[in-house]
């Protein structure tokens, strides 16, 4: 079914690896326990009465990445839910940054696709343009794909490794069902601080995803170059190679453009 960067910046936008082509209508998501493509009966095979005999559904494997993934799948958080292309906040960005916006439209009308081969998405800008609401744009289409996908920010992706590390799972076991996911999106990448022990578990996560070709989505405030200084050369390249260029985004904080309610009297 279809259905919390060299010069990179300056690069063309669009790319053929990503597909091409608008986007079809929208597509509510399967209801529970049903086959996300509509091919089996829920069940994870197909059955060719002829010869009376199973075969795997293209279902299947993401259904067993669910499973795997656990606890750890994660959910569109409620600000963004409902999220459209069709109208704000995605439609002003689409004004001011129309082949970035494009170029989400041909990721998510491709989404299995992409999941499939491991391609993922790096959105990179100042504060309040866009980045995490077209970023939640893409998690949102591949959950309504069937796909499994977690969902953090780096801080809190961070506090449950070192929750991990205690727990009876323990580290390995973790890791093991982060990969699992069809798609991980890391919301402010490089907002944590700094230390030895945030490197080389951020290098885990990124090299893991890339031995496996598992897709990720990352948003990050910080330009290519401030990267490599703060997250280190071997983790930036991997990122480059799951997320290829990174689509940048400009202008004013969106956030600042409405006004805080005004206190209780």
């Amino acid at each position: 079914m279809t259905p919390e960067l060299p010069n990179i910046l300056t690069a063309p936008l669009a790319s053929p690896a990503h597909g091409s082509g608008a986007m079809p209508p929208a597509v509510p998501p399967p209801r529970e326990g049903a086959c996300p493509l509509g091919v089996c009966d829920g069940s994870g095979f197909t059955i060719d009465e002829q010869t009376n005999t199973a075969a795997d559904c293209p279902c299947r494997a993401a259904r067993i990445a669910r499973v795997r993934a656990g606890s750890l799948a994660g959910r569109v958080p409620r600000k963004y839910r409902g999220v459209s292309f069709d109208r704000p906040p995605v439609s002003d960005i689409a004004r001011v940054a129309p082949q970035q916006v494009q170029e989400i439209r041909r990721y998510v009308h491709n989404i299995d696709e992409n999941l499939n081969a491991g391609r993922g998405l790096w959105l990179w800008g100042d504060v309040g343009t866009g980045k995490t609401t077209l970023a939640m744009l893409v998690s949102q289409a591949a959950l309504e794909a069937g796909r499994s996908v977690v969902i953090h920010s780096l801080p809190r992706l961070l506090n449950l490794i070192r929750g991990a590390i205690e727990s009876e799972a323990g580290m390995v076991g973790f890791l093991e069902r982060l990969t699992a996911v069809d798609l991980l999106h890391i919301d402010d990448l490089g907002a944590e601080h700094t230390t030895d022990w945030v490197l080389e578990q951020l290098y885990s996560i990124v090299n893991t995803r890339y031995e496996d070709e598992r897709a990720m989505i990352v948003t990050t405030n910080l330009k290519f170059e401030e990267l490599m200084e703060q997250l280190g050369e071997r983790t930036v390249s991997r990122l480059v190679a799951i997320c290829g260029e990174p689509l940048p985004l400009y202008g004013e904080d969106r956030r600042r453009e409405f006004p805080a309610p005004a206190p209780p009297a």
